[in-house]
């Protein structure tokens, strides 16, 4: 496996378990559909939580939530809506993350960021 593909494996489990750690229930990893790809989603009562994760291994191009612009913002709503509609419960509340995972494997989540 590409060493690229593993640090971002490893940022995602990473953010699944600080979720976990504090009372989220996993629903969906890296949900695809033809537009785009969910890395994260989680829920904790009528809350849903859709978390981008991005690993980087220095800090030397900036920080992963930097890379999460009005674009990929856009796209992850869209896709959100779509995941959203293929669920039979409704939540009252969603919220938009960004995991923001270093590479000695510090996670940083970004509550709300769009």
């Amino acid at each position: 496996m590409n060493r690229r593909l593993e640090l971002g494996r490893d940022g995602e489990r990473r953010a699944a378990e600080w979720y976990r750690a504090r009372g989220y229930t996993i629903r969906d990893r890296n949900w695809r559909t033809r537009n785009g790809e969910l890395d994260l989603i989680v829920d904790r009562g009528d809350e849903v939580v859709f978390c981008e994760v991005k690993t980087r291994s220095s800090a030397a191009y900036g920080r992963g939530v930097d890379a999460v612009g009005f674009r990929k913002q856009r796209r992850l709503r869209s896709l959100a809506l779509q995941w959203l509609q293929g669920q039979r419960r409704r939540y009252a509340d969603v919220r938009f993350d960004v995991a923001d995972v270093d590479g000695d494997g510090t996670v940083e989540i970004i509550e709300g960021c769009f």
